[in-house]
């Protein structure tokens, strides 16, 4: 898809200069959500995004949530949650990845997908990929193909769809920002 033609969806989307530090250029996509019109727009075209069948998507904490549960639908799929460590009930597998200063660590409910699911990984925005590659990492530890990962957003400066199409993931995003 012709990222010029999600204007629609770009113009959704509020901009907040200097948040959370000074520099920082944040996409804020509550505005997107706020629009109903914006937010049907936004699923329509993930989802023709979408290459091949999936048996779930998962969906990073917590932005994430609201695109997977809606492409889910769409799909006709479940919704795998991606969440921070120790929100879970019951057994878990987690995977750490690197901040930019320290660690943290997401996790999945272990019998959350069957060997070979086919999963389609979404989230709001791709920066540096951090939790997007984790998640990538732990979804494999528990045997699920990941088919692609979804985005709304990309801020290709930061590199992270680059790294996860060179971890072997195919990549969509509805709008580019350039900068950040």
């Amino acid at each position: 898809m012709d990222l010029d033609q999600n204007n629609d969806i770009r113009s959704r989307i509020r901009t907040i200069p200097d948040f959370p530090k000074p520099g920082i250029q944040f996409r804020d996509i509550t505005t997107l959500l706020l629009d109903a019109e914006g937010l049907k727009l936004t699923i329509d075209r993930m989802a023709a995004q979408v290459q091949g069948p999936v048996d779930l998507v998962a969906g990073i904490e917590a932005r994430g949530f609201l695109f997977a549960s809606a492409l889910a639908m769409r799909l006709e799929t479940g919704v795998l949650l991606v969440r921070k460590d120790g929100k879970l009930p019951g057994a878990t597998i987690a995977e750490d990845y690197a901040l930019e200063y320290g660690t943290d660590r997401i996790a999945i409910h272990a019998d959350a997908c069957a060997p070979g699911a086919r999963v389609l990984l979404v989230d709001d925005l791709i920066a540096t990929g951090g939790t997007a590659r984790a998640a990538v990492r732990l979804l494999h530890k528990a045997g699920a193909v990941v088919v692609q990962a979804a985005f709304v957003v990309d801020l290709p400066e930061l590199g992270g769809a680059a790294a996860l199409r060179d971890d072997g993931v195919a990549v969509s995003a509805l709008v580019v920002f350039e900068g950040h």
